[in-house]
């Protein structure tokens, strides 16, 4: 199941397309690193990757009704929000493809387990109606009221996980954890997205793909 919530919170990346007047800006985390500048997740081997130049606000097409800063920063944060989602997404699947699931039942009502629920993407049209619009619910809840999408900062002040320390990064230290997430993120997208296409093209979840050697159809069927 978990690999089923994490897909269907895929659901409030949309969300972060939606057009928002005004841009918060946290101080909290962001001490010291601007979130807005563009050598953020600049490392090597790629360097700075900007194929389409929009790094040039004469190329860019959001510069005919927004300033350079207000289209690069709502990039930056839904390219930050895709990530982290991605990367729940991408713990979600190999938890799932290992069989770990909830214990006890889905919907007590209709006699479905969380054991019961198919690994894959076929287990989230296995769930119930009303286990979906909860997940859709609970995103929307998540996205107006606790860490809102008009929030470009990424900072929604919950720290680093770190008990018993203080939270705030500065300095060098901050700009290599804003690089780790922001390349980390780009891996994850890709990641889910290869799985959820190799899975489409094998007929396979990525643990009977790599169990038969059927890597994206390269191999045995």
């Amino acid at each position: 199941m978990m690999k089923f919530a994490a897909l269907a919170s895929l659901v409030a990346a949309v969300s972060a397309f939606a057009p928002a007047q005004n841009a918060e800006r946290s101080t909290a985390v962001f001490s010291s690193v601007d979130p807005l500048d563009p050598s953020i997740g600049v490392t090597a081997p790629l360097g700075l990757y900007d194929p389409l130049g929009w790094l040039d606000p004469s190329k860019d097409p959001a510069s005919k009704f927004a300033t350079f800063h207000a289209g690069f920063e709502r990039r930056r944060a839904v390219e930050r929000k895709h990530g982290r989602i991605a990367m729940v997404a991408v713990v979600g699947m190999l938890f799932h493809n290992a069989d770990i699931e909830f214990p006890g039942y889905l919907s007590k009502e209709l006699g479905i387990r969380f054991s019961d629920v198919p690994n894959g993407i076929n287990g989230l049209f296995s769930l119930p109606i009303a286990g979906l619009t909860q997940i859709v619910f609970a995103i929307g809840f998540v996205e107006l009221a606790i860490w809102p999408a008009s929030n470009y900062s990424g900072d929604y002040g919950t720290g680093y996980g770190r008990p018993f320390v203080p939270n705030v990064l500065e300095g060098e230290e901050l700009k290599y954890k804003l690089d780790m997430e922001i390349n980390q993120g780009r891996a994850a997208m890709l990641g889910i997205f290869g799985a959820m296409v190799g899975e489409v093209v094998t007929g396979q979840t990525l643990a009977e793909q790599v169990a038969s050697g059927n890597m994206i159809g390269y191999g045995p069927p």
